[in-house]
């Protein structure tokens, strides 16, 4: 038999055996797919607009999948049209030899290794794209918009806003990627029958030790300056009356003076503190155990610790300290509503000029609203209607203040309560220092006692130096020509 023959027949058995509904609908899936992939990333090069979260579902996860399932309907429609054809009694055709010296079989095998290597290329593009997608801040902000809303919204206004939350969350290496994808498909489920926690639970459990993620930044052994604060509070009277408070923070490491700031105590490179916890959220710390310049161990411990239950002691956790213990909101810090109100009218966001701008404030935000959306209609209407009624001369002179101040009032809302979530004022508490929540008392409050009757300290010298406290024009200021 002549080589052109055995091509037609090899085209004619290929032909038979997948000319059925399977096959080509595989061929089809395939086809589909690879061009509007290929357009996709086309359209991704060349436009200066980042994709839609939604859109990159589809196209860097979904499309790719199709494009997969039709390559693999294509053989296996042709598989069972053949067990088909065998059942049914039909002799198949056998295969014929190709010789290779044949320039027309070469040409085939050409057409067939160049489409083979196009499939290759976009499955490997698919998946590259896919995983670097998967570990976007989109993927991780905007998907699951409902449930990543609070965390990704502050996110966004934090320090740490350049940095990929998979560079915290995941990590290098494929043993890192592959448990977070096998906890991603478990969170995908929670998200699809809405069985996931209302709010997200804090801290994270599994989060990557502070030495992979905080210390490839920061060095705590190396922070040798003293830090200065300065912090201004607003009354809550006609005229905001400001106050200011500055403190000078001891937040070294070891410094050139031989004294040993916050960081060089807590975070040592001996790893000198560990604790044991009562509470999922790390808030109940009955014993510290400090490991002296000498090695030798010491443990302090409060009376509650004294009369924990063995079954009680039995479920408590036993950690090591590390930065994310004191700085466990570095990312997804939310505000208090006072204290939010004093960072808007100290950078003049809103004007305190207006009388009672800040009790308002304060009364708006604490109010009890259905969701974000029933918030942000009420909040700068309510406001406005509080100064036409009551300041009138002030609605009519300010109007445009008055405007501005309720959109800001109203974005302090949106950017830290999320009724949905039930996230409120204070549902994730800030550990750093201890206006806000508990935060350094957990520790040091004076209670924590050794066996030599040593305590953790808790007086105010013990972090800080206090230069000023709630003071209108306070002269050291002028000093350091901050004024």
């Amino acid at each position: 038999m002549a080589t052109g023959e055995r091509i037609r027949d090899l085209f004619r058995l290929a032909f038979q055996l997948g000319n059925n509904w399977l096959s080509l609908a595989g061929a089809a899936l395939t086809t589909s797919s690879a061009f509007v992939l290929v357009w996709f990333w086309f359209m991704e090069i060349t436009s200066p607009h980042q994709i839609h979260a939604y859109a990159g579902i589809l196209m860097f996860l979904i499309f790719p999948a199709l494009f997969v399932v039709g390559l693999i309907l294509i053989p296996f429609g042709i598989a069972l049209e053949r067990r088909k054809r065998r059942l049914a009694g039909e002799a198949p055709k056998p295969l014929q030899a190709v010789d290779f010296k044949n320039p027309s079989v070469r040409r085939l095998l050409t057409v067939v290794g160049v489409l083979t290597f196009i499939n290759v290329s976009i499955m490997g593009t698919a998946g590259l794209k896919g995983v670097e997608y998967m570990d976007s801040n989109q993927f991780c902000g905007l998907t699951c918009h409902t449930v990543m809303s609070p965390e990704y919204t502050a996110f966004l206004d934090s320090p740490h806003s350049r940095v990929g939350c998979a560079q915290c969350h995941i990590g290098q290496g494929a043993p890192a990627l592959v448990r977070a994808k096998i906890s991603g498909t478990r969170q995908l489920f929670a998200v699809a029958f809405g069985t996931y926690s209302r709010p997200i639970p804090s801290p994270v459990e599994h989060l990557r030790p502070a030495r992979e993620t905080c210390e490839q930044c920061h060095w705590p052994q190396k922070f040798t300056a003293d830090k200065l604060i300065v912090r201004t509070k607003f009354a809550e009277d006609e005229t905001n009356t400001p106050s200011t408070s500055i403190l000078l923070m001891k937040i070294g490491g070891h410094t050139p003076n031989g004294t040993t700031g916050i960081h060089g105590r807590h975070l040592d490179a001996m790893e000198r503190i560990s604790y044991i916890t009562t509470d999922s959220r790390r808030q109940e710390i009955p014993k510290v155990t400090y490991r002296e310049e000498n090695g030798s161990l010491v443990d302090y411990v409060s009376d509650e610790f004294k009369n924990l239950s063995k079954e009680k002691l039995d479920k408590a956790t036993s950690r090591k300290m590390d930065c994310i213990d004191c700085h466990n909101r570095p990312t997804h810090a939310f505000q208090l509503p006072d204290r939010a109100l004093d960072k808007a009218l100290m950078e003049k966001r809103m004007s305190s000029e207006l009388p009672f701008l800040k009790k308002k404030g304060l009364e708006l935000l604490k109010a009890t609203y259905s969701d974000q959306k029933d918030a942000a209609a009420k909040i700068p209407v309510n406001l406005a209607e509080y100064y036409r009624t009551t300041y009138p001369e002030i609605y009519k002179t300010k109007r445009a203040a008055v405007d501005t101040a309720g959109e800001v009032v109203k974005a302090i809302y949106m950017r830290n309560v999320f009724p949905e979530m039930k996230i409120t004022w204070g549902t994730h508490p800030n550990n750093i220092g201890h206006e806000d929540s508990v935060g350094c008392f957990r520790c040091h409050d004076g209670m924590h006692t050794a066996a030599d009757g040593r305590t953790i300290k808790g007086d105010c010298d013990t972090c800080h130096t206090l230069l000023a406290q709630d003071e209108k024009d306070p002269k050291i200021l002028k000093q350091f020509g901050l004024n």
